[in-house]
């Protein structure tokens, strides 16, 4: 309700900024209907608001107006000075009130039925020759001021009278502005990222001094908070589009003579005003067909022990930089088989190929241009119009449709949408000579050509390709787009549509991750089908935005559920692979070694600057995407300006782990020889006849988010406790290595891991437990055989993992 009040409080006084001049206007021109009617529009509008707030005195005042001025629309009455003076001041008086709204300070209403009265053209004389006598302004000690108790029990009709002078009202901390303003200054923030990324390019190229690449990181951050806080102003709460669904619902239902619950959740989420406009429409259609197709009669639900009243749960959050909207209901569900029956009806999809489509791709015939599953035809719905344009309009924006359903329980619909329309993280690929981006949000994965985990092949002359035992269809950008080819297609983009399905899209080069402005193209671009817009990246050469659907229907990949069926099966059983094969992902790391980790384990690859690297409590840690997040590596040092990082996830923390490039994508029964020391390897085996280290993800989440063992997980380490270099500098160290450090034998229950004592120090009796002796020169001479220097480090830590190991064992 505040947020209401705010905007009603902000409506009302830009309009009375311009009243005053129009009802002085109309006093002079009374024939003048125009503006009459524009008099009369905003008092009903604030007459209708204030009833809806419950903001009784405004409301009086305003319909005590709103009857005047209705008389002079119906030229009962014709406007004269008093009635123009008595309307001036009702709107004085809403003006007031008004601000004593944002203010909290109340005013009196002992004279609200004076202005009232003076409207009346029988006692307006009277009026206004009882209002005459004031006090003279030379005597404020005979002044009795009227403002309000600044009490939360105090009502809008409750004055306070008080001797102190009233408050001056605060300064408004919200303004409005043209929409047209917004789009100029995203303009201009959108040029200044063009502009950080050409210049990022040119400092790259130029192996600028570490000075300017700190300032220019400064300067990058500098551009993003400006950025991020331009992109919150065009943001509005999602609570706006749901507002009209209570309404909606009701009216529906009642139509349907259906009883429905109608549940809203995220309200408070924020997404772009534009975003908001175009998916206003889509969700009204999915709720209109939640209710009509979906939620059965109560008969219906009672004999199926379900609820007298249907529920309709409709959520959003945000996940990432996108919005999800969902729109669940506990109705009948839609029957996949059912729907694949009424496709082979209409000639959608021939028999055969719908009895091999999957449980999803029954689903996805939903969105099938005339395909419905309404047994009649309704002023609602049941044309088998409408799905296909929900999912083409939320295709058109960049987001996606998915749907889940089970007969008897339900559907479960979800909108994909991002952020924003303006900035979108995309991938640059050429092919013939030209450059383009694609959305990072529709890719799902890239391969190369050529790799072991990669088979071409063809299908009734259409190209396809194996990629760890699934079909895809492939479509060569280059063909698709008439370019004369530079080079043979050398890498494969994977691209994932609205309902999972997938094609592969054949491309010259993959070049880099950007973040880009992305602005309408001219409408004869857009008239292709197969561009989604134009953005300018950091070398300044304009580029276009490929729209993936567009691309996949301009190919003819996927055209209906045959395609889908016969495109996108399962390999054979004599080619699917065994399975306790894995994808692993082969890479080299910055130490030079070939590394291995299972692909699954992967959520993305991106490239990082140095810049963004950070060492702050106590660990290393990526800014990317806004945020900090833990990052680890084995070691060596990162040398080149940018560097590639393994982005990992564990279903609730994110981990990256810095590499120097990507080298495969293999097929691999994983059988490892595991490593003899604990560590970010988990062991290595022979892939190529060459030896390639497994990295251990269990390792590297327990450090990167800094899970420690449980104490009593922990080996025991007794110490001398002779002289303070023990406990300041030596138990440090062991702790460091993960062990629990004692002084006191009595402290240690049963024997200790390892015990480490000075050279020459007589050890306690315990038991098998080994001892360490450290000496204090470097020079062996006069020592025990077995002893370490204090201060070697290397000799130190191996003794400790060596230990460590034993333990385990």
């Amino acid at each position: 309700m505040d947020d209401l009040l705010g905007e009603f409080v902000a409506e009302t006084r830009d309009t009375l900024q311009a009243l005053s001049g129009e009802i002085v206007a109309w006093e002079k021109a009374p024939d003048d209907r125009a503006r009459l009617d524009e008099i009369f529009r905003f008092v009903h509008t604030v007459k209708g608001s204030c009833g809806f707030l419950n903001l009784p005195r405004l409301e009086r005042l305003s319909h005590a107006a709103e009857d005047v001025l209705a008389d002079c629309r119906a030229e009962r009455r014709r406007p004269d000075p008093a009635l123009v003076s008595a309307v001036l001041a009702v709107i004085d008086r809403i003006a007031e009130l008004t601000d004593a709204l944002e203010s909290g300070v109340e005013i009196a209403d002992a004279d609200d039925e004076g202005l009232i009265a003076a409207l009346d053209p029988a006692t307006a004389d009277g009026l206004v020759t009882e209002e005459i006598e004031v006090e003279p302004l030379d005597q404020p000690e005979t002044i009795d001021a009227v403002v309000t108790a600044p009490s939360p029990a105090a009502g809008v009709d409750r004055p306070y009278r008080g001797s102190a002078p009233p408050q001056l009202r605060s300064v408004a901390r919200t303004i409005r502005l043209p929409v047209d303003l917004l789009d100029r200054m995203m303009a201009g923030v959108s040029d200044m990222v063009l502009a950080r990324n050409e210049l990022a390019r040119r400092l790259r190229d130029s192996q600028a001094e570490s000075a300017t690449e700190v300032a220019f990181e400064r300067l990058s951050l500098c551009i993003a908070e400006m950025r991020d806080a331009i992109t919150r102003t065009r943001m509005a709460r999602v609570e706006t589009l749901f507002a009209a669904l209570p309404r909606m619902v009701r009216d529906v239902s009642a139509e349907l003579g259906k009883q429905v619950q109608l549940e809203i959740d995220g309200g408070d989420v924020e997404l772009d005003r534009e975003m908001i406009e175009m998916i206003r429409d889509p969700l009204t259609h999915i709720v209109r067909n939640a209710i009509d197709h979906g939620i059965e009669p109560s008969e219906l639900r009672v004999a199926a022990g379900k609820p007298l009243a249907g529920r309709l749960h409709v959520s959003a959050r945000q996940s990432g930089n996108q919005i999800l909207i969902e729109v669940i209901d506990d109705g009948r569900g839609i029957d996949g088989e059912r729907l694949a029956e009424k496709a082979v009806s209409l000639g959608l999809v021939p028999a055969e190929k719908a009895a091999a489509l999957s449980w999803e791709r029954k689903l996805d015939l939903i969105f099938e241009p005339g395909l419905t599953t309404a047994n009649a035809v309704t002023a609602i719905s049941g044309r088998g119009v409408g799905m296909d344009v929900v999912r083409a309009n939320v295709e058109k924006i960049g987001g996606l449709v998915e749907v889940d359903s089970r007969p008897g329980l339900g559907v479960r619909l979800t909108l994909r949408v991002p952020l924003t329309l303006t900035i979108i993280p995309a991938l640059t690929i050429s092919s013939g000579g030209q450059h383009f981006a694609i959305p990072r949000s529709a890719i799902d994965e890239i391969v190369r050509i050529g790799a072991q985990a990669v088979r071409m092949g063809k299908l009734g002359g259409a190209d396809i390709v194996h990629i760890r035992g699934q079909r895809l269809p492939v479509v060569s950008l280059g063909a698709v787009l008439d370019l004369l080819p530079r080079a043979e297609p050398a890498n494969l983009v994977v691209l994932k549509l609205s309902g999972g399905a997938r094609y592969a899209l054949a491309v010259e080069a993959v070049h880099d991750h950007e973040e880009l402005v992305v602005k309408p193209a001219a409408p004869v671009v857009m008239a292709c089908g197969v561009y989604g817009g134009t953005t300018l990246p950091d070398n300044s050469r304009p580029m276009l935005l490929l729209d993936v659907a567009g691309i996949a229907d301009r190919a003819g990949v996927l055209q209906d559920g045959a395609a889908v069926a016969e495109l996108t099966a399962e390999e054979p059983e004599e080619e699917v692979q065994d399975s306790g094969v894995v994808p692993v992902l082969l890479f080299r790391d910055l130490d030079g070694v070939q590394r291995g980790i299972p692909l699954a384990l992967v959520e993305r690859i991106e490239d990082c600057f140095t810049s963004s690297v950070s060492n702050s409590a106590g660990r290393m840690r990526l800014n990317i995407d806004g945020r900090l997040i833990p990052m680890l590596s084995c070691g060596a040092p990162i040398v080149e300006a940018k560097f590639r990082v393994l982005r990992m996830r564990d279903g609730a923390e994110d981990l990256a782990y810095a590499i120097d490039t990507v080298i495969d994508i293999v097929p691999v029964t994983i059988d490892l020889q595991p490593s003899a020391v604990p560590g970010p390897v988990a062991g290595v085996m022979l892939i190529d006849d060459q030896p390639v280290e497994f990295i251990d993800a269990f390792w590297l989440f327990s450090q990167g988010l800094g899970v420690e063992p449980l104490p009593e997980e922990r080996p025991v380490c007794l110490l001398s406790d002779d002289d303070p270099w023990t406990r300041q500098v030596l138990a440090p160290l062991v702790e460091g290595a993960g062990y629990t450090v004692v002084f006191d034998r009595d402290a240690v229950q049963g024997a200790a891991d390892l015990i480490i004592l000075p050279d020459g120090v007589p050890a306690p009796s315990a038991g098998d437990s080994p001892v360490l002796k450290l000496r204090p020169m470097a020079d062996d001479r006069g020592a025990s055989p077995d002893s370490l220097w204090r201060y070697d480090r290397v000799g130190l830590a191996a003794q400790l993992r060596r230990h460590w190991n034993r333990r385990s064992a």
